[in-house]
């Protein structure tokens, strides 16, 4: 399964459109829809008037490289380890976490944090298949209603952001502002929204896929098929295919995620697709000491 293409931005303005003007059920009559277009209506005309149980719990889901595909197992191992450290250490405990892989990497002792076995035996990235059967297992946890994010096995979490969640209870959520770090020179960037002394920056959604937590609510059939079909597609296009399904995402309130880049087993280095992002975080770095000493601070060490 190869990452579905993006829609083109002509007709994502006319598909919001349809769907504000004449209703979901109409706008997405259609056949030039994609799947993850035709889920996002489907999910908008079935909460129309619907209650939303109150999210109590931030599930993340992580698909991680097979030991087949990488040159050092361990070091993976290790980096999972960190990401899962900066989800142990949020100060609200209302949070789970499923590892996917062929392989069962070695993981904390800890009953929020289970793997999931991967044994789909098609050749080639397998990333999105990865996730589909995440987002296939959600029912499956035994959580009604809660929040929903996709998570790399190589990023970390801001201290404090799974209480900001849980206590906003914002239909979604999108992390503008971010940090990455550049590991083969411990530089750090802020990635934010372009401003005017900075108009050529990009907002950390651009630029990471642990990027957007969309809340669920197991009582709406529609709403698994929906997150499912949403990640199959690259994380530029989650912003418009949430506010399709009429679950508009709101900024967190700060730089919650950190991107690690020239680790040595990126996805992106596989793809070759890492260069701009290290230009990009040498072009932002971070000077100011105090805001160096606060990432260090909210942050495991990726060295941990």
């Amino acid at each position: 399964m190869a990452q579905a293409p993006a829609s083109p931005k002509l007709k994502r303005a006319a598909l919001l459109a349809a769907a504000a003007l004449v209703g979901p059920r109409i706008a997405g009559g259609g056949e030039a829809q994609a799947p993850s277009e035709k889920a996002a209506l489907r999910l908008r005309a079935e909460a129309r008037g619907h209650e939303w149980a109150m999210a109590g719990t931030v599930v993340f889901l992580i698909p991680l490289v097979g030991q087949h595909h990488v040159g050092d197992w361990q070091a993976v191992q290790e980096r999972l380890q960190v990401t899962l450290a900066s989800l142990t250490a949020q100060d609200n405990p209302n949070w789970h976490a499923v590892i996917c892989c062929q392989d069962q990497p070695a993981l904390p002792d800890d009953p929020r944090i289970t793997y999931l076995p991967f044994d789909d035996p098609t050749p080639g990235n397998d990333k999105w298949r990865k996730l589909a059967a995440l987002y296939n297992h959600l029912p499956k946890l035994g959580i009604r209603a809660g929040y929903a994010m996709s998570f790399d096995a190589d990023d970390l979490l801001r201290q404090g952001s799974v209480a900001e969640m849980l206590d906003r209870q914002a239909p979604g959520y999108l992390v503008e502002a971010g940090y990455v770090l550049d590991a083969a020179t411990s530089t750090v960037a802020l990635a934010d929204a372009p401003s005017l002394t900075q108009p050529l920056r990009k907002p950390f959604w651009k630029l990471c896929g642990s990027c957007a937590a969309l809340r669920f609510d197991l009582s709406l059939p529609g709403t698994v098929d929906f997150l499912r079909e949403m990640t199959q597609h690259e994380h530029r296009m989650f912003p418009y295919l949430a506010r399709l399904a009429g679950q508009r995402l709101k900024p967190l309130s700060r730089p919650c995620v950190l991107y690690i880049l020239n680790h040595g087993e990126n996805f992106g280095a596989r793809r070759g697709r890492v260069g701009f992002k290290t230009r990009f975080v040498a072009r932002f770095r971070i000077e100011d000491p105090q805001e160096l000493q606060a990432i260090s601070r909210d942050f495991p060490s990726p060295q941990a």
